[in-house]
């Protein structure tokens, strides 16, 4: 309980599948949390697992592809929490896609979702991590680091935060700050459906993702929290600049 008590931690992303697990493992862990996500009756679900155990929330409801809404949840988190410690950019979209085939608007919308987003949370919350040598993780993906076809627009997305991420630690090293990224494979989340797919092509997917991951399944969004986790924790106090794979080995295939 040491390792996170009383700590501040901003989350996006936080009314499911990822972010809603980090956000459930800090908790757990004593750090006062903000959640960040545009659907406010679901990050209320989250706050409440929360409150029921104990933890200090804070809901903001907020679209983090705005200017506005972006300075108005660092600042309501700094008013609720006094400071920040950890910025986890979880939120996320994606949408299928080829170079033949994706509308300039998709690409747009893509980049501003998943690259954009993050860029601008980091520079408003980069006075508060600076001030408590706190440390940012962004959820990039396996498509950030390897090719994939018909997600053009979300690969590009992913490696643009790869390098985002890389940038901004070797910016941000010399004042104690630490940015580093975690590349996940597939894991049951609702991004897929999110992004349009229908549920039995859902289930279809994931059985046929068990034979594209080395060790034969597909991951958890706990596990990926785990590590997000450990990454933002004292423990990971000499770890910066890094995108780390968490795929179940999906990252050293060849296509298939």
């Amino acid at each position: 309980m040491d390792e996170m008590q009383g700590k501040v931690a901003l989350i996006t992303g936080a009314s499911s599948g990822i972010g809603r697990a980090t956000a459930l493992r800090f908790a757990a862990e004593g750090a006062k949390v903000a959640i960040v996500a545009r659907r406010e009756d679901k990050l209320k679900e989250v706050a409440n697992e929360i409150e029921a155990q104990g933890g200090e929330v804070k809901v903001i409801a907020a679209d983090v592809t705005e200017e506005a809404e972006i300075e108005r949840v660092v600042q309501e988190t700094v008013a609720a929490f006094g400071g920040i410690d950890v910025l986890v950019n979880a939120a996320g979209i994606i949408t299928n896609g080829t170079i033949e085939n994706t509308r300039l608007d998709d690409w747009d919308y893509m980049f501003k979702v998943n690259t954009r987003s993050p860029f601008y949370l980091m520079n408003r919350a980069m006075p508060y991590l600076i001030a408590r040598k706190g440390n940012a993780v962004n959820v990039s993906s396996v498509n950030g680091i390897r090719a994939f076809t018909n997600v053009l627009a979300y690969c590009a997305s992913k490696a643009a935060l790869d390098q985002l991420t890389h940038c901004a630690a070797l910016e941000v090293a010399s004042q104690g700050v630490r940015v580093n990224a975690v590349n996940p494979g597939v894991v049951v989340t609702s991004l897929h459906r999110t992004g349009g797919m229908e549920d039995d092509a859902y289930v279809e997917f994931l059985e046929r993702s068990k034979t594209t991951h080395p060790l034969g399944r597909v991951g958890e969004a706990s596990e990926v929290a785990e590590l997000i986790f450990f990454l933002a924790s004292p423990k990971a106090g000499w770890i910066t600049g890094g995108s780390y794979s968490i795929d179940g080995g999906r990252h050293q295939t060849c296509a298939r």
